[in-house]
This record gives C-alpha cells, structure tokens and sequence, in this order.
C-alpha cells in the first residue's frame, strides 16, 4: 500500500521592517546628529547663494532708495553683463590668469619640485618643502606686502637685482607680476599631491625603462603619466577653481592700472563696493558660479572617460 506524504507546510513570506542605518540610531537620531553640520552649511552656504540669486535680479544698491526698496529688474543685470566690456576684459584676463598661474606655472612647477625631491636627501627635501610649504601658509595680507616691496618701482628688490632703477613692474607689467606671484604662492599645493601621487608609481617600471635607454621625457610620458593621469586631473581643477576666485591680485595691484589686472573677483568687487551696485554684482557672482560648475562638469566627465 502506498504511503503518501503531507506537503511541507507553507511559510508565510517575511514582511520586513523599514531599513536599518549599520550603526542601529535611526532616522530621527541620525538626523539629530547632522542637523548641527546641515544648520552650519544651509546658514553659510545655501542661504548666501539663493540671496544673491535673488538680488541677482534686482536693482538693489549700497546706497540710495535702492537699498532701502529695490525692485525686480528681470535679466537685465545678466543682460547688462554680457554686454559689459569691462566685464568681457575681466573675463579674459582671468582666463590668462589660470592658464598661466594655476595650469601651467602651479602645474608645471609643482610636479618638477616632487619629481626632484623624490630621490633628494631626507634633510634638502624636508627644508624645499618646508619653504614651498611656507610661501603657502602665509596670510595674503602678509605675502601680497613682500611682493610689493619686491617689485617695488624705487626701493623693490628685483630692481636692484637686475641693476635697474624706475621700472614700475606692478603698472607696466600688472598680469606678468600676478601670474608669478600666483605661481610662487600656490607651488605647494600641487608639490604635495603629486609627491604623493609618484609613489603609486611602481619603481620596477622605472627601472625597466632605465635599462632600456629611456629618456626621461619618455619615462615621465610611457610610465609616470599613465598612473598620475587622474591625479593630474584633480590638481588641475581644484587650482583652476581657486586661482579663478582668488581675491590677492586685489591686494598687489587693486584691478589697476586702467583695469589692465582687473580678474572677475576683482571686478565684482569694485562694482559692489566702489560702484555700489549690488544687484549687478551678484548677478556677475552667480555667473562666475556657473563657470565654476561647468568646469567641475568637465572634470568628471573626463574622469568617466578616463574609468
């Protein structure tokens, strides 16, 4: 006679909580712990950009009936803006700025330190970085007065170097000055990412390419590049932002002469201020805000490409 068997019963389908943060607080918890950071961030951070937003577009003034009532101009600001000439200039001249301070010189300068110092003595490689570091760490009130006297017309040092007296080098070469100035502050910066970076680089490669008669041009391109390309990347945009919303050639040369150095945050400080325009000056604000998240945009597509 056969046997028959019960089917296994059926288990009912586990119905499952709300998701569990990995240390166990909770939401109302975890949120308790952020909200100080998010109050810091939405009171320095998200409110001062929506307000200049705002004033963006309006007429608002430092002075006047503006400033007590102003009133919504539309685009006219942005409108006035893409139509500025002096803007135009400041946009240019900015540009030069990072090719040459932040792109090339910063660039250039601080990968030829790290790639020196990596085979330096522990004591001159401590004492280089040191100095670099220095230049860096300074306040920019402090840096900007060196650099005056330095290119000062009668008593500067690079005069009496050269054996010169009378050039006014900040009045007849205001861009060429700042561009150096930029490049001699900012070195340490990319010095320390890419010292950094050289070692990921495997010594056995360069060795390879050292036995077989490499030269350094083709070490630095066939072996070092390929493994620093995304460090190279990051140093790029992360001096390229800062050197375009860098406010010390204010202090060296205050946009002069005849807005010859006159970069966007110089510019848009001498409207708010000197000009009083507010609302015209944020709205040149928020599109130096644009510029900056097109480029980071940038970045990270070529960062996807490079993945």
């Amino acid at each position: 006679m056969a046997t028959t068997t019960d089917p296994a019963p059926v288990r009912p389908a586990r119905v499952r909580g709300p998701a569990q943060d990995v240390a166990g607080l909770g939401i109302g918890r975890a949120l308790g712990f952020v909200a100080p950071a998010l109050l810091l961030i939405g009171a320095f951070l998200v409110f001062p950009a929506v307000w200049t937003i705002y004033i963006g577009i309006t007429n608002y003034r430092l002075t006047g009936v503006e400033a007590v009532s102003p009133s919504i101009v539309g685009l006219s600001n942005y409108t006035k803006a893409l139509n500025d000439a002096l803007f135009h200039n400041a946009l240019w001249l900015t540009l030069l700025f990072v090719l040459g301070s932040a792109i090339i010189g910063q660039n250039i300068l601080g990968f030829a330190l790290a790639w020196t110092m990596r085979r330096a003595r522990p004591a001159v490689r401590r004492t280089v970085e040191g100095l670099v570091l220095l230049a860096w760490i300074l306040p920019s009130t402090v840096v900007a007065y060196l650099w005056v006297a330095f290119f000062d017309r009668d008593t500067g040092t690079l005069n009496s170097i050269l054996g010169e007296q009378g050039t006014a080098w900040l009045i007849e070469y205001p861009m060429v000055c700042l561009v150096l100035f930029n490049t001699w502050r900012g070195t340490a910066f990319s010095m320390m990412l890419y010292s950094s970076a050289l070692q990921a680089v495997p010594p056995s490669q360069l060795e390879s390419a050292r036995m077989v008669g490499a030269s350094g041009w083709q070490t630095l391109r066939d072996v070092v590049f390929p493994h620093i390309r995304g460090h190279v990347l990051t140093n790029t945009l992360l001096i390229s932002l800062w050197t375009a919303n860098d406010f010390s050639p204010f202090l060296l040369t205050k946009g002069g002469p005849n807005h010859e150095s006159e970069t966007v945050p110089v510019y848009i400080y001498n409207v708010a201020l000197q000009g009083g325009e507010l609302g015209y000056s944020s709205a040149i604000s928020f599109l130096l805000l644009i510029a900056n998240l097109l480029v980071a945009l940038l970045y990270l597509r070529l960062l996807r490409r490079r993945a």
